[in-house]
């Protein structure tokens, strides 16, 4: 059968999701995860829906994409796939053409898991490697410490604080309370919570997500902001603390967490709050 690409509409987004729920395992490679998706909810489901794209064959999803804005494609594919050339081929022929509706003329990039073959035949176009990515990973197999200092799950008489530190934390005015409702809304937050960290003087001071992929499968943490103002005083490490045991009490064998590798600042965070650094990765870019 013939590979299919396809754009889900919002009624049929959980066949895409629940395929990159079945995906997550610790054995692999850090990868496209369903909290990717449950983030980029906030910006409401008929956008996530759009955002969307899946390859697959004979009514099997073999990958899936999310566009991360209209450069950026973020996918993976089914563990059995990764060196399917039927299906390397038909995403390479896919994230080339522009009139397929994935990724434009110009400068744009694509995410792949390490080993997948397509990003193998991106390399055979001309395809760059970009600046790494570093994934790290806490097994959470023991209980989690206490991460010492006062960490509340967020409901919703605290949206307000949860999106005004985000928006402190990384300087850009667009994750609002609406967007914040439109993201718990979504069927993926039921599985995900929102932290907030606070000084001892009860004010607000950093924020972040976690999401759960299912029990026995790793879970995410995106995103994870401190206040400019309360920085460098432990509170990043605590809130990673916080997030892991949020992952355990939800079921998730692991937590990871992706970050620029030029960070180095965030990835010494994550490793002091017991997260192991795994391989740095590469995204493939083609230039304008």
């Amino acid at each position: 059968m013939t590979v299919i690409m396809s754009t889900p509409g919002t009624d049929d987004l959980a066949a895409a999701t629940d395929a990159l729920r079945a995906w997550q395992d610790d054995a692999r490679p850090v990868q496209l995860h369903p909290g990717d998706v449950g983030w980029y909810q906030r910006f409401g489901g008929g956008t996530v829906a759009a955002a969307v794209r899946t390859w697959s064959r004979d009514g099997r999803v073999l990958a899936v994409g999310l566009l991360d804005g209209a450069r950026v494609l973020r996918m993976t594919t089914a563990p059995d796939a990764h060196r399917d050339e039927e299906l390397a081929r038909r995403l390479v022929a896919d994230v080339t053409a522009p009139e397929r509706g994935v990724l434009p003329d110009g400068e744009v990039s694509v995410e792949a898991p390490p080993g997948a073959l397509v990003s193998d035949l991106l390399a055979d176009e001309g395809w760059r490697t970009e600046d790494p990515f570093t994934p790290l990973q806490r097994d959470l197999t023991d209980p989690v410490e206490d991460p010492g200092v006062r960490v509340e799950v967020v409901g919703p008489d605290r949206v307000s604080d949860r999106t005004r530190v985000h928006r402190e934390a990384f300087g850009g005015p667009t994750f609002t309370d609406e967007r914040w409702h439109d993201m718990a809304a979504g069927p993926l937050y039921a599985d995900a919570r929102c932290l907030l960290a606070y000084d001892d003087a009860g004010v607000p001071v950093g924020a972040t997500t976690v999401w759960s992929a299912g029990p026995g499968r790793p879970g995410l943490i995106e995103p994870l902001g401190v206040h400019p103002d309360h920085r460098g005083r432990g509170y990043g490490r605590a809130l990673t603390v916080a997030g892991a045991a949020a992952l355990r009490e939800l079921g998730s064998s692991s937590a990871v967490v992706i970050t620029e590798a030029a960070l180095v600042g965030a990835v010494a965070t994550y490793v002091s709050a017991g997260f192991e650094r795994l391989p740095d990765r590469h995204d493939r870019q083609r230039a304008a």
